[in-house]
């Protein structure tokens, strides 16, 4: 599958975005999806994750209560809402994709992912 991840871009501090991520093909509901982020100088680390169903989803503890994973597989596209902004949070954006037999299984690592989207760049400002 490919992936097209958008919706970056400049916020201050407290704002919001919405990330997407468009799926190429026609079997998008078959994958688990991720969200990913990788800041300047330091390592890639999870974000968010979404079972093939939608029915659960898992949050990192450093955004949860601010950022929520959803999908609409009707649209073959999965979205990161970004609430209350920090600085901390600037870095690039990765959706990832995972074809699962298992209908309410998420993944949170990133080896357990095999498509990668190209990113996109949030930057918050103080």
């Amino acid at each position: 599958v490919q992936l097209q991840a958008c919706g970056g871009g400049f916020v201050q501090a407290g704002g919001s975005l919405r990330l997407s991520c468009a799926a190429s093909g026609r079997t998008f509901g078959t994958y688990a999806m991720g969200w990913f982020r990788q800041a300047p100088g330091k390592e890639r680390e999870f974000v968010a994750a979404i079972a093939r169903s939608g029915s659960r989803a898992y949050i990192a503890d450093s955004v949860k209560g601010r950022f929520a994973i959803s999908r609409d597989n009707t649209q073959n596209t999965v979205y990161l809402q970004m609430n209350s902004l920090k600085p901390d949070d600037t870095a690039v954006y990765y959706c990832a994709a995972r074809r699962s037999s298992l209908y309410i299984t998420y993944y949170s690592r990133s080896d357990e992912y095999d498509s990668w989207g190209q990113g996109t760049l949030v930057t918050v400002s103080s």
